[in-house]
């Protein structure tokens, strides 16, 4: 016969206190009761082997202690180190993480938000997927947002964790034309998002800051991925641009560059140099290593989660605040193989 499941009432009896007392302490709101009590309440807990009704406390307290996070890719090793960063912060306060992936499609993506809405979490972290004439399914959503990743006006965002993408972007390439690099293809992932746009902007303002005159045909469209980048170099190649190094919209092309450039004879950075953006954990396996733009990825799914469990347990402070939370976090160059000076390291 199974063993009836205890009670919070059980808990308050044997522990001689009310049950409010016994919830304030299991919702972590316990700062004016006692360490004595908070103890002898929290192990009759681990004793008992309790396990709180999260139904029943989410209709008191109005909250399920659960978490959106929307990814637009959860294939590129980006993304998943930014849901880890986010795992970690939401698990210090208890709060469970749902994930969506949208495949970097809007319609999915509007979808992803229903249905987090009818799941009543309490809060997005949403690295949308493009920026869109249409805000959809944002509008209907009645939870704080904080954005990641990518910057965009949409309603309810309450705060947003970024990059400088123009400055970084502008580093990089100011770093390949102190190499000696002076004819600087730029593979781009989509253009549909800010941060794609700040990043071809950066690129293009390195250039004219130092004098070399920007060409159309040096600069690819497309997707960030692998397949992309190795397309892209093969287009490149086949109308005979006259490139001495590439600079990639995210890692994953870059490592696709430097496959199709092995694949027709060229030698990485004799040749051409490649430089990166993202410093996902294979630019550093690749052969050779990929020298690239270090995103803080960990540290931004971390601040974004952050940022919202603060928004969605001081409610008042949030409502009251003039200004939305933006951080905007540091990026570094990190210097490998792939380009001169790393080479001869």
């Amino acid at each position: 016969m199974e063993n009836k499941a205890i009670t919070i009432k059980e808990i308050a009896k044997e522990a001689g206190v009310s049950t409010a007392t016994v919830s304030m302490i299991l919702n972590n709101k316990d700062n004016n009761i006692s360490e004595a009590t908070r103890n002898r309440v929290l192990e009759i807990v681990k004793r008992t082997n309790y396990i709180p009704n999260t139904m029943a406390r989410s209709l008191v307290t109005k909250q399920t202690r659960t978490i959106g996070l929307i990814l637009p890719d959860i294939t590129n090793p980006f993304f998943p180190e930014i849901a880890r960063g986010a795992e970690d912060r939401a698990s210090q306060s208890r709060y469970s993480i749902i994930y969506c992936n949208t495949d970097d499609n809007l319609n999915r993506e509007d979808t992803c938000i229903d249905i987090l809405s009818e799941k009543m979490v309490d809060g997005i972290i949403f690295a949308h997927s493009a920026d869109r004439g249409r805000v959809g399914g944002v509008k209907r959503c009645r939870v704080p947002i904080v954005l990641i990743d990518r910057d965009y006006q949409f309603p309810n965002v309450i705060g947003r964790v970024l990059v400088d993408n123009k400055k970084a972007s502008f580093t990089g390439v100011n770093y390949l034309i102190d190499q000696g690099y002076r004819k600087i293809a730029y593979i781009a992932g989509s253009i549909n998002t800010m941060t794609a746009r700040d990043r071809l902007e950066g690129y293009k303002e390195a250039l004219k800051e130092r004098n070399i005159p920007y060409k159309d045909e040096y600069v690819r469209i497309g997707e960030y991925r692998s397949q992309w980048g190795m397309e892209a170099v093969g287009a490149l190649l086949d109308e005979k641009i006259d490139m001495d190094a590439i600079f990639c919209g995210n890692d994953l092309i870059a490592i696709g560059a430097i496959k199709e450039l092995k694949n027709n004879g060229y030698k990485v950075p004799d040749d051409i140099g490649v430089m990166g953006f993202d410093d996902i954990y294979l630019s550093g396996i690749v052969e050779p290593a990929l020298t690239t733009i270090k995103q803080p990825v960990y540290e931004m799914g971390y601040r974004a989660a952050d940022l919202l469990i603060n928004a969605i347990e001081s409610p008042e402070e949030s409502e009251n605040s003039v200004d939305e939370d933006t951080i905007i976090l540091e990026t570094e160059l990190i210097i490998r193989e792939s380009t001169k000076e790393g080479a001869k390291k």
